[in-house]
């Protein structure tokens, strides 16, 4: 089982950036995948972002640009720099890590943005 814990998550005004972090229990480079997802109050959950242990990088359209993806090995963390946020990126958001068959999930982090 991986344990996973974010944190960064914070109150900021629409253009402003913060950096999430996320520290797996496991070793990151064991892991297949690392995606961060997010859930806005009265939405469906939505990802977000992902890299893999090869660090090959995705990303939804709606954060494209904006929002960077990264991880250090020797940390075993994963990031997700926030960059021109705006008030709809207000969310949960959550640290995934595809291990084996499993996705395990961290128990998220608030990202409030004001317009």
């Amino acid at each position: 089982q991986v344990h996973l814990v974010e944190s960064g998550g914070g109150l900021v005004q629409a253009g402003g950036s913060l950096r999430l972090t996320c520290i797996t229990s496991e070793r990151i480079n064991s892991i297949n995948n690392m995606k961060w997802y997010r859930q806005a109050p009265g939405k469906q959950r939505e990802w977000v972002a992902a890299i893999s242990s090869g660090g090959t990088t995705n990303y939804a359209d709606s954060v494209k640009g904006r929002f960077t993806i990264s991880r250090d090995d020797a940390k075993n963390t994963a990031f997700l720099q926030m960059n021109s946020l705006k008030p709809e990126d207000t969310a949960v958001y959550y640290c995934v890590a595809h291990f084996g068959p499993f996705d395990y999930w961290g128990q998220g982090t608030q990202v409030t943005v004001s317009s």
